[in-house]
């Protein structure tokens, strides 16, 4: 460690070691000054960052870990930010948690300070999902609110989403100057604390019925419902917050052979079952799948610890279960949605879908297909809301998603929403058998055969630690200094860089501004003349940066999907192989 760093580090851990902080915090101070001189530095070196999004961290002592008084720290400066914004009113806050260690504790003292500045405050009386959070906030009024989750990182992290008036995370400007307040507050004894409990209201079951109840609403084939009702569902809340409401919402649309992953049934912030809790990733579905060829069931689902991911696994008419990835998923729900609008009369040329440029294009495709616009939008769920917003009382949201295992189908809430998404997955599975005959798996062949086979892959590369965020950084400066000129020999003919927002069309050296973004981001893509796209993103929430490959074929029947899709995924495997990733 460098003599300055190492001056920093042991600045800001004395500062702590003399501070108003708790005897256990200063203990561990202690502890690691005496012994472990390399975690002082990752807990010190900086302070952890309230970014776009909020918070998200290890938790532990220290400026750069998610603790009560970085939790609070950013509180209190949301707090002021709040009180500038609605001079005058009633401020109204929401908040909510998962089922991380930590969660609820961290939930009571956002739910404090709120309460100390003055607010109302709504506060879940246990774990709920994320999507609960955003419709609270819409359906109580409110100007903000709070979950406490760190979504599908692993059992050490922790986190903290902020959330504005219309449901949404915070988009410009109000992120920004959030940050900005949050920066002012450099002690914790600017902290508001223990004013006001009778100011926080509880929600509980009454509340959960009222969400549910706009979830129902979005149901198109209630009468395949009733004539399928006893299909096998296979579901897994992952220890976390779907473990109440996405069976209920099941049941509530009229299923009633809902079978659990009972080892995953128990709430527990260690995810003991698994060794990350990301429903992205087959082991992680494991458990799940395999009960599911247990029971014969169709197909098998899981959320994520906060519920607003979902994965789903569906049965091949082989008998195996395939993992479908984010971008399959969004297509079935999607088309689902199109298609029963379009039956039910419901499209007349005011309507839209959205996803994020990262996605498959497929969607656009399908889209077009319905004459619905679809829009493409920057990396991340407040933009996907931030277009419903815009288009309100204009046209009328579909639905939308991401490649990253979150879809929205309705308005009502402005988050991804794995309770309505997996209780509308099973709705189509049920349509599907019924009017075809068929099941989701080969319903989503049929729609390859019909739109084009498009096949995506995600590489991350990870790099942790104060060395590795620069190195991620560097990557990206390397990438615009020397694009590639070629991927698999097919010419880069396109070059989108979001961080200026032009589109540079190689071949003729013209540069105009990409279409239908306003806002920079961290993210290059290339785009070859025979319809590939590589895009690359380094993560706002992890040390990582994405590689997201898209390909296409045409697929002449679903008898070549099998040798198609082989070659698509080789394809894949190659471009990989030339970015030497």
């Amino acid at each position: 460690m460098d003599n300055n760093l190492e001056q920093l580090v042991m600045s800001k851990a004395q500062k702590w070691l003399e501070g108003n902080y708790d005897e256990a915090t200063k203990a561990q101070v202690k502890y690691l000054i005496d012994n472990d001189k390399k975690e002082l530095t990752e807990c010190f070196y900086k302070d952890l960052e309230f970014g776009t999004g909020g918070l998200r961290g290890i938790m532990g002592v220290g400026s750069n870990r998610m603790n009560e008084y970085t939790v609070g720290m950013a509180t209190q400066g949301l707090s002021n930010y709040l009180k500038e914004c609605f001079k005058g009113q009633e401020v109204k806050v929401a908040v909510a948690h998962d089922s991380r260690n930590n969660s609820r504790f961290f939930a009571e003292r956002v739910a404090d300070i709120f309460a100390s500045n003055g607010f109302k405050v709504y506060l879940f009386d246990e774990l709920r999902p994320t999507p609960e959070l955003s419709f609270a906030i819409r359906e109580l009024g409110c100007q903000s609110g709070v979950v406490v989750t760190a979504s599908h990182n692993p059992k050490e992290y922790n986190g903290y989403k902020a959330y504005w008036a219309d449901g949404a995370q915070v988009t410009p400007p109000h992120d920004k100057n959030i940050i900005a307040e949050v920066e002012k507050i450099t002690s914790i004894d600017q902290i508001e604390l223990g004013k006001n409990p009778e100011n926080i209201t509880i929600l509980g079951k009454e509340f959960d019925d009222i969400y549910l109840a706009r979830i129902k609403g979005l149901s198109m084939a209630p009468e395949a419902v009733a004539k399928n009702h006893d299909m096998k569902i296979v579901y897994s809340p992952m220890h976390g917050a779907g473990v109440k409401l996405v069976p209920a919402s099941l049941r509530n649309f009229g299923f009633t052979n809902i079978i659990m992953v009972e080892e995953q049934s128990v709430v527990d912030g260690n995810f003991p079952t698994v060794a990350s809790p990301n429903p992205e990733e087959r082991k992680t579905m494991a458990m799940a799948i395999e009960l599911a060829q247990r029971e014969g069931a169709d197909f098998a689902m899981a959320t994520d610890p906060d519920a607003d991911r979902l994965g789903v696994a569906l049965r091949t008419g082989k008998g195996e279960y395939v993992l479908l990835n984010g971008n399959q998923t969004l297509v079935l729900l999607m088309c689902y949605q199109l298609t029963r609008w379009a039956e039910l009369g419901k499209i007349t040329g005011k309507e839209f879908v959205v996803k994020t440029i990262v996605t498959s294009m497929m969607p656009d495709a399908v889209a077009e297909h319905f004459g619905v616009k679809c829009y493409n939008c920057l990396t991340g769920f407040k933009y996907i809301a931030k277009i419903i917003r815009e288009q309100e009382g204009l046209t009328k949201y579909i639905g939308g998603g991401e490649e990253s295992f979150g879809y929205l189908p309705g308005d009502f809430v402005r988050d991804k929403d794995g309770v309505a998404a997996i209780t509308l997955v099973a709705e189509a599975a049920a349509w599907a058998r019924d009017t075809m005959g068929i099941t989701l798996y080969e319903w989503l062949q049929q729609l390859y055969v019909k739109y084009g086979f498009f096949r995506e892959g995600l590489v991350n590369v990870v790099r942790k630690g104060k060395d590795g965020a620069a190195e991620i950084q560097q990557m990206m400066v390397d990438y615009r200094a020397n694009p590639p000129k070629s991927l698999l020999g097919s010419e880069v003919v396109k070059i989108l860089d979001y961080k200026t927002l032009e589109e540079l069309d190689v071949r003729t050296g013209e540069r105009k501004p990409i279409e239908g973004i306003d806002e920079k981001s961290n993210v290059l893509q290339w785009l070859t003349e025979d319809g590939t796209k590589v895009s690359v993103r380094p993560s706002g929430t992890e040390p990582k940066i994405k590689f997201y490959f898209g390909v296409k074929s045409k697929l002449e029947s679903v008898d070549k999907f099998d040798e198609t899709l082989e070659l698509l995924d080789a394809k894949i495997e190659a471009l990989k192989a030339e970015l030497k990733l």
